[in-house]
């Protein structure tokens, strides 16, 4: 956890530095990682993972938590390039190509079989591996605790997007440990005795 948040701060502070450090990822490589979140998760009504920075959170979890995770970063986006140009030439790569044809790529990653129990393209194992990764570290950037040491995305862009309150406070349920509370009143029926 402690990695964790030190991932979350680091995105946080790489938005408000122009341009922001990167630690694993080469400039082009951090370029279509934030492609690819930002179609996973993407900017609607609500922000979505490129407002929050999700891909400076990623490329901090490669050089600490997720150490384990870089061949298949490594191994993966090349991947991904081929098939952005075996399925869309003109495109060169995935962060060129326009935001249908990026879904058709991610897709035809896509483990789970269409409504007609085929997938739309033939998808690879390590493609698939690094997908899945990929997919587990944008929600993970994007919905990390803003507050922990006031680190995490820029402005709970995540917490915004699923309607969690940032000033969330836990409160137990009024009850018996709440008799001596200035302003508690007893039931008058309960306290009536049984005839």
């Amino acid at each position: 956890m402690p990695a964790m948040l030190s991932a979350a701060a680091h995105a946080r502070a790489s938005q408000s530095a122009a341009p922001g450090k990167l630690e694993f990822f080469s400039a082009d490589q951090a370029a279509e990682v934030d492609a690819i979140s930002a179609r996973i998760i993407p900017t609607t009504d609500t922000p979505g993972a490129r407002e929050a920075g999700v891909v400076f959170f990623i490329d901090r979890a490669l050089v600490t938590f997720a150490k384990d995770d870089q061949k298949s970063y490594a191994e993966g986006l090349p991947a991904l390039q081929a098939r952005v140009i075996e399925l869309f030439p003109a495109a060169i790569k995935f962060s060129a190509a326009t935001p249908e044809q990026q879904d058709q790529v991610l897709e035809s990653l896509d483990p789970q079989a269409g409504p007609d129990g085929r997938r739309p393209f033939r998808s690879g194992a390590g493609a698939q591996s690094f997908f899945e990764t990929l997919r587990v570290h944008t929600v993970m950037g994007f919905l990390i605790d803003p507050d922990a040491d006031k680190r995490g995305n820029r402005e709970g862009a995540g917490w915004k997007a699923i309607g969690r309150d940032r000033e969330h406070m836990f409160q137990p349920p009024f009850g018996y440990y709440d008799k001596d509370y200035p302003g508690w009143q007893p039931n008058p029926a309960a306290e009536k005795p049984q005839s």
